[in-house]
């Protein structure tokens, strides 16, 4: 029997969800991207969480961040570099229940504590 599958921590699901070249035709095709890649994206780059506070944010392996950001860096390269457009959208995750409050968001997130665990505010 296969190992569940763990869910993934994401603080809130992205405001924007579907980008796109501005060129006059888009027929180079489209990216999808899951929600948690975008979630390391946001950590790591946006965030400069490493991946082991990343991991412990999403409440993961770090090895499971490591492959999950490497896939998301490699989508959005091929939408730069070949024109595509991104959708972000699905993935195995689940919101932390401190919504826009946590993770980076305000003083009082998990990065500020340590960036492991959300607090209550």
């Amino acid at each position: 029997m296969p190992r569940p599958q763990k869910w993934r921590k994401v603080c809130s699901a992205p405001r924007c969800t579907r980008f796109a070249p501005l060129s006059e035709s888009n027929d180079a095709g489209v990216v999808e991207m899951s929600v948690d890649e975008y979630e390391t994206i946001r950590l790591i780059d946006l965030q400069g969480f490493t991946q082991e506070q990343c991991a412990g944010q999403m409440e993961v392996a770090r090895t499971t961040v490591q492959s999950i950001y490497q896939g998301a860096r490699k989508k959005l390269a091929d939408c730069i570099v070949n024109g595509k457009s991104l959708v972000i959208n699905g993935g195995e995750y689940h919101v932390c229940e401190h919504g826009n409050k946590c993770c980076g968001h305000g003083q009082g997130c998990c990065h500020h504590n340590g960036g492991t665990k959300c607090q209550k505010n």
